[in-house]
């Protein structure tokens, strides 16, 4: 496999990650009423993303293949109790 298609998919698997982090970094601004600086988006953001990236080489590593729908189940519940945990 050459440089441009494993950087390709170097992206799209950390693509969810990604996504994920900032949806719940952004509506975190929202809900949490103490804490609506910027800061606390890059702060919260980069907690989700490394929570995201754990579950998903995980699920790599014990599944043999990215993608598996098991794995994304597992990424949004654990951003979810990440979530409600911040949040209470």
């Amino acid at each position: 496999m050459s440089i441009w298609p494993m950087a390709l998919h170097l992206l799209n698997f950390l693509a969810p990650a990604f996504g994920l982090a900032l949806m719940l970094g952004v509506l975190g601004l929202f809900f949490d009423r103490k804490r609506p600086s910027p800061q606390y988006l890059y702060i919260s953001a980069a907690i989700y993303f490394v929570a995201s990236l754990a579950v998903l080489l995980l699920g790599l590593a014990l599944l043999g293949r990215d993608g598996k729908t098991i794995t994304y189940a597992a990424l949004v519940s654990v951003n979810a109790a990440l979530a409600a945990w911040r949040h209470r």
